[in-house]
C-alpha cells in the first residue's frame, strides 16, 4: 500500500511539473513573460539543476566538494565546441558536456575520494581553479576574452533536463545504491565494517553529480551567448554550495527551494549593485542564525503534507526503517 501511494505521489508530481512547463511556454509563446522574467526562469532552472546535482555529492554522501563550478565549465565549455566548432545539434551538446564533466569527475574523483572532510574540499577546489585556468590558457576556446555561443536553450530543454535530473536523483537515493550513500554519510568506518564498497559509492555519486553540472553548463553556455573562466571561479562553486547548505543538508526540496530563493534574491539585487553583496550576505547570516539547520532541515516537501516525521536524507517504510 506504501509503495502504491509514493508511486502516485511520483506521477501526481510529474504531471504537475509537465503541467506547469506547459503553462510558462504558453506564457513565453503568448508574449505574457517579458525577456528579464524569461531570463530568471531560465537562470532558476540551471541552479536547480546545479542543486540537486550537488545534494547528491554532499547531502546524500557526505563529501564535502567546493568544486562543483569546475564540472560547470567543463559541461559548459564542451558542449559550446561541439555547436560552435563542430555544428553538431544541441542534443549532442547537452549529452557531450554531461559525459565530459562525469569523465572529469571520475578522474578527480578516484584518487581524490580516499580524502575525507577538509581535505577533499582543498582537493577539489584545486580542481575547480585547475579547470579555470586551464580554459583560460587554451586559445581554441577563446583564453581570457571568453568563447561567443548561440543561444540555443529553450525553455522545454530546461523543463526536460530540470525534470531528467530531479527524477534520476531522487530514485538513485531511494535504489539500494542510494541507501549505502546515505550510509557513508552517517558513518563511513561502520559502513566500510559492513561491507559496503565505500570508495565506489562515493566515486560514483561524484561522476552522476559532475554529469548534471555538466547538462547545466551546457543550458548555461548557450543561454548567456558567452562563457569566460572568469564565470567558474571559487566564488561560483559557493554560491552552489549555500544552495545545498541554505536549503537543508539531506533535503532535495530545500535545495530546490534555496535555489529558486536565492536566484531571485541575487537578481533583484542586481539593481544595487553597490549594496548587493552585502543584503545578500546579511540575508545568509540572518538564515543561519535563525535556522542553522537549513530551511527544511532533513524533511523533504512531501513529508510536511503527510504531517509525519522523515528519517535523515529519506523516509521511512512500514517497518520504520530508513529508504532513503
Amino acid at each position: 500500500m506504501n509503495i502504491v501511494k509514493r508511486a502516485k505521489g511520483f506521477w501526481g508530481s510529474i504531471v504537475l511539473a509537465i503541467i506547469f512547463s506547459i503553462v510558462v511556454q504558453g506564457l513565453i509563446t503568448g508574449g505574457q513573460l517579458n525577456p528579464f522574467y524569461i531570463n530568471t526562469l531560465f537562470f532558476i532552472g540551471i541552479n536547480i539543476i546545479l542543486a540537486v546535482s550537488l545534494h547528491l555529492i554532499i547531502g546524500i554522501t557526505g563529501q564535502f566538494s567546493i568544486g562543483h563550478a569546475g564540472f560547470l565549465a567543463v559541461g559548459a565549455y564542451a558542449s559550446a565546441i561541439i555547436t560552435m566548432k563542430l555544428h553538431l545539434p544541441f542534443v549532442v551538446a547537452i549529452l557531450v558536456g554531461g559525459l565530459a564533466a562525469a569523465v572529469a569527475g571520475l578522474i578527480i574523483g578516484i584518487p581524490s575520494l580516499r580524502l575525507k572532510g577538509d581535505y577533499l574540499a582543498i582537493a577539489t577546489l584545486g580542481f575547480g581553479e585547475i579547470v579555470r585556468i586551464v580554459f583560460l590558457n587554451v586559445d581554441y576556446v577563446g583564453g581570457a576574452s571568453g568563447m561567443q555561443v548561440s543561444h540555443l536553450t529553450t525553455w522545454p530543454w530546461l523543463a526536460f533536463c530540470v525534470m531528467l535530473s530531479i527524477i534520476v536523483i531522487v530514485n538513485f537515493t531511494n535504489s539500494t545504491h542510494g541507501r549505502a550513500c546515505i550510509s557513508i554519510r552517517e558513518n563511513e568506518i561502520a559502513a566500510d565494517a559492513m561491507g559496503i564498497n565505500t570508495t565506489y559509492y562515493k566515486v560514483t555519486a561524484f561522476a552522476i553529480g559532475a554529469f548534471f553540472a555538466g547538462v547545466a553548463g551546457s543550458l548555461y553556455a548557450h543561454n548567456f551567448y558567452i562563457i569566460q573562466p572568469t564565470n567558474f571561479g571559487f566564488l561560483k562553486s559557493f554560491d552552489i554550495l549555500i544552495f545545498v547548505v541554505l536549503g537543508g543538508l539531506g533535503s532535495m526540496s530545500g535545495a530546490v527551494i534555496a535555489a529558486i530563493l536565492l536566484t531571485i534574491i541575487s537578481t533583484y539585487l542586481q539593481a544595487y549593485p553597490g549594496t548587493r553583496m552585502i543584503i545578500y550576505s546579511l540575508v545568509l547570516i540572518v538564515m543561519m542564525l535563525y535556522r542553522p539547520q537549513g530551511l527544511m532541515g532533513t524533511k523533504e516537501l512531501t513529508s510536511l503534507f503527510k504531517g509525519r516525521k522523515s528519517a535523515k536524507g529519506g523516509v521511512q517504510d512500514e517497518s520504520k526503517q530508513t529508504v532513503a
